[in-house]
């Protein structure tokens, strides 16, 4: 059985919410006028602070757009962030996606997923689902 992990940030934040979410639509990530992820099964972090976040399957991204960065990051309520830079037909955006591996417990969820910097991309589509 896995060691518990928890967020260490709710100790000094109790009243910080981190709500994750099946989200009911499709989503679609385009840059440079191409699909770079697409997905009937993201999910959506409201976290306090800060606007929705769609978070996709990183399964659901195309992996040869893709490239991983040393850049990382740290979050108490989620935990710690890896980059990845998006390159489609020559052009590149640093660092426009993220991820966490190995997210704490109450962010478990989030594990295997992805999301976008929206003003890194062209857009990121809420679409029905087919």
């Amino acid at each position: 059985m896995a060691q518990p992990n928890p967020a260490p940030g709710y100790a000094r934040h109790p009243g910080h919410k981190v709500a994750i979410s099946a989200h009911p639509k499709r989503v679609r990530v385009k840059f440079h006028g191409r699909v770079v992820a697409e997905t009937e099964h993201p999910l959506m972090v409201q976290e306090s602070g800060y606007p929705p976040v769609l978070y996709i399957p990183r399964a659901d991204a195309v992996p040869a757009f893709l490239e991983p960065t040393d850049h990382h990051t740290h979050c108490p309520f989620k935990g710690d962030a890896r980059y990845w830079s998006l390159t489609v037909d020559g052009k590149t955006a640093e660092n426009a996606v993220w991820g966490y591996d190995a997210p704490y417990d109450e962010a478990a969820p989030l594990r295997g997923h992805i999301a976008f910097y929206p003003d890194r991309v062209d857009s990121i589509e809420e679409l029905p689902i087919a």
